[in-house]
């Protein structure tokens, strides 16, 4: 029996979405870091980006870069370190970004007593107001990671849009170069990475406006979405369906379109507002907004809506659909980036990797 509700993997279309990536970048001096947090790490599909030509993995929590330890990559820790996992972090991560000179200090600690170096990328903050030191603390940041055995200062990095949705440009990036060029001069020493964000700058890659310098992205939603990030614009020839969410009905009722009562408040402490489309044919699925928020899926069937969900139920109108749906029948949906998140996270949702 078909187990539900499930997440449906497709490694192949994973493969093939990055390799179509990553020969873009090659063609521009641009190496891949490939970020396996959406899907929680599942080894499978990190193997589908290694086979498509990643240089690195890269993930923000080391719970699933443990479950990479195996993989003959170096692995990226993205989120900046808590200094209560240091030991675990030199141990496995090879790379790490960071904003934070005593987390770095504790970093090199970590390293010597492992006999190790590790690498570091340290993080700059172009606006976006995320992580990373305001411009002017650069050169006296540097300064100190330098004096420091056990570390390596790899590289220089900035994160754009995920938190601002500060768009990517020639200017803000062009700056990153500026500031990367002026370290090498001040310090005599070469960077080996110049990190310049991540999907949503792929937008500006297709514009031929990339700096030439920037030489690595961290590239996740693209690849396993089809999708850059700036403006939404699906990639050229990416498939849009590696993950896909199945979920079963289990009941089907003809019901009005507003409930009848005084409406106070839902389950998640709003006050709901219905549009009025008379007597429908509603399906209910077993999943709800424990696992995915139901505003970041999309039916495969064109003509279901959705309703809305509660915890545990998803209510879906299959009123208008040519397809007569019955109780144990399944519903699929493709998925935007916080559905993965959601649904790769959820214990309840049971994950079927194929080809």
């Amino acid at each position: 029996m078909p187990i539900y509700p499930r997440l449906e993997i497709y490694t192949n279309k994973v493969k093939h979405n990055t390799k179509i990536l990553v020969d873009t970048l090659r063609e521009n001096n641009i190496e891949a870091a490939g970020v396996t947090k959406v899907f929680c790490a599942i080894p499978e599909v990190a193997d589908a980006m290694i086979e498509g030509g990643v240089k690195y993995l890269a993930d923000s929590r080391i719970e699933n870069l443990i479950r990479l330890k195996d993989k003959d990559v170096p692995k990226w820790l993205l989120r900046l370190p808590m200094q209560s996992q240091a030991k675990e972090i030199v141990e496995y991560a090879d790379i790490s970004l960071n904003s934070e000179i005593k987390t770095i200090e504790i970093l090199s600690e970590e390293a010597l007593k492992a006999n190790k170096t590790h690498k570091v990328i340290l993080m700059i903050d172009l606006g976006d107001l995320r992580e990373g030191i305001w411009q002017d603390k650069v050169l006296e940041t540097v300064e100190e990671i330098i004096k420091l055995d056990g570390v390596e200062l790899f590289g220089i990095g900035t994160n754009l849009t995920c938190y601002g949705g500060v768009i990517p440009n020639k200017d803000n990036l062009g700056k990153l170069v500026e500031i990367a060029e002026e370290l090498e001069s001040k310090f005599d020493i070469k960077l080996e990475v110049i990190s310049g964000g991540n999907s949503s700058s792929l937008d500006l890659l297709a514009k031929k406006e990339m700096p030439s310098r920037i030489n690595n992205l961290r590239l996740g939603e693209s690849i396993v979405l089809g999708r850059e990030t700036a403006y939404g614009n699906v990639i050229e020839g990416a498939y849009l369906d590696a993950f896909q969410l199945v979920a079963e009905i289990v009941e089907i009722q003809e019901k009005p379109t507003v409930p009848i009562g005084e409406i106070g408040m839902d389950a998640f402490g709003n006050k709901p507002v219905f549009e009025d489309k008379g007597i429908r044919k509603r399906a209910i699925l077993a999943v709800g907004r424990q696992d995915v928020n139901p505003s970041n899926i999309i039916p495969i069937d064109e003509k279901i809506s959705i309703f809305g969900s509660s915890s545990d139920h998803l209510m879906i109108d299959v009123t208008d659909s040519e397809r007569d749906y019955k109780v144990g029948d399944e519903v699929r949906f493709n998925l935007e980036y916080g559905a993965l998140l959601g649904l790769a996270t959820s214990e309840y949702i049971y994950k079927k990797v194929e080809k």
